[in-house]
């Protein structure tokens, strides 16, 4: 409860020296610091739904989670979770909750046409990412190596063009994620475990960004990396080479949808160090060649694109927000993001931490130990992009991939109190959703 209290505390003093901030010089660029959003009580036709999904799963989740049979559990939180971002996006309507989200000035369904060549599209793709030259990307295309636009380009040549398709496409895959999770929880620590922590990984604040954004698309494709390298290092797949190969892939996919995700390498470097094998690691390199030679050849530069996309950064908004507020108000945004039950589940994370790297050192780690290895790994790849000074800001929706595998740190809070902290995680997200705009 302390520490819960102290991240409430955190987001209080976030807000009120961002109004300071705010209102003498403009330069955080945020309406209602530390959140990228505007004071906007509403209503819409997810008002009723996305409550009746937050209590069935605080009254019954536990409860299930312990007794559906594994492929009834991972099925239950597929659904689960899909339901909870969708419903909370359809606080906003089917219009600006989904279908138009992804088609506003910054987003990449503005640029569809300008792909019709793709082949073109990448060859002249770093003549277009600085602010100046005739026909700039917007700034999501700009800010993202291609393969997120490619992503769209691709759903629109198959038929699923707009933004109600791109939607859908974003909540139906990155809702996926908490799958993944729950699989990498179970084969590194135990089921049990995993079977305490699946209510908070489908019932957490963050799904009010997951619908409607990229980001949530992003987490589902670095989460089944780290799953699928878990399950070829364990042996626990029908075959392991293939779950390898597969991890590879969509690791170096991962990093051509963002260039900040090629910190999820930690995550995949703490699966290797708990399981003590390098087994995957031929196969796994050998399938992350795979997207950056594809592009390479296509004659795309990813470093070069890297550090013109630097220079736009400064060029804009991040040139102005000032690093000394935002290198711990992100860490605000992120208290409001995983919600109280989590920041609790970091307690005891870091209480656990001296004795999990003791353990670990011996070889004798239990599982509440390796789980918080992982919680561990994944904070420090966000601390990674925190001090970076590229994720000032808008990080509730951009550290998605990161605060995935903190949502499990609430396994280690107490049983008998589980459903209160459920309802917390509940309560953020709805008050969120329905006294501000978002954007996402």
């Amino acid at each position: 409860m302390a520490a819960a209290g102290a991240g409430g505390l955190l987001v209080v003093v976030a807000a009120l020296v961002g109004w300071a901030v705010e209102s003498a010089d403009h330069t955080l660029y945020v309406h209602w610091p530390p959140l990228l959003a505007s004071w906007y009580p509403h209503v819409g036709p997810g008002t009723a739904a996305a409550p009746a999904v937050a209590v069935l799963v605080v009254a019954y989740g536990p409860a299930l989670a312990e007794r559906l049979r594994w492929r009834t559990l991972l099925l239950s939180c597929w659904g689960t979770s899909l339901a909870w971002v969708f419903s909370l996006a359809m606080i906003d309507g089917w219009g600006r909750g989904i279908a138009e989200r992804l088609t506003t000035k910054h987003e990449y369904l503005r640029v569809i046409g300008r792909f019709d060549d793709i082949g073109a599209a990448l060859r002249g793709f770093n003549d277009h990412i600085l602010i100046g030259p005739p026909g700039n990307w917007p700034a999501h295309v700009a800010g993202h190596p291609p393969g997120a636009t490619l992503t769209f380009v691709l759903l629109d040549h198959i038929g699923l063009g707009g933004g109600a398709w791109a939607g859908v496409w974003c909540i139906v895959t990155g809702s996926t994620a908490a799958v993944a999770a729950l699989i990498t929880v179970r084969v590194l620590a135990d089921e049990r475990t995993a079977r305490r922590a699946a209510p908070f990984l489908v019932l957490a604040p963050v799904a009010v960004w997951a619908g409607t954004s990229a980001d949530g698309y992003f987490t589902a494709v670095a989460a089944w990396s780290v799953a699928l390298l878990t399950l070829s290092a364990t042996g626990k797949v029908r075959s392991p080479a293939a779950a390898a190969l597969g991890s590879g892939l969509l690791y170096g996919l991962t990093c051509y949808l963002s260039y900040g995700l090629t910190l999820i390498a930690l995550p995949l470097l703490t699966v290797l160090v708990l399981t003590r094998t390098a087994r995957p690691l031929p196969l796994f390199v050998l399938g992350a060649l795979v997207v950056p030679a594809a592009f390479t050849l296509a004659d795309f530069n990813w470093w070069e694109a890297y550090h013109l996309l630097v220079e736009r950064y400064y060029q804009a908004a991040g040139g102005i927000r000032p690093y000394w507020y935002w290198v711990w108000a992100n860490l605000a945004c992120t208290a409001i993001a995983v919600g109280p039950a989590t920041i609790a589940g970091l307690r005891r994370t870091a209480a656990a931490a001296p004795g999990a790297v003791s353990a670990l050192r011996t070889g004798t780690t239990a599982a509440p130990q390796r789980l918080v290895l992982v919680v561990l790994a994944a904070f420090l790849a966000l601390l990674a992009a925190d001090l970076s000074g590229m994720s000032k800001a808008e990080t509730e929706r951009i550290w998605q991939p990161f605060m995935l595998w903190l949502l499990p740190a609430a396994a280690l809070l107490p049983a008998p109190g589980r459903r209160g902290w459920l309802a917390a995680q509940a309560v953020v997200a709805l008050l969120v959703n329905h006294l501000l705009w978002t954007g996402w």
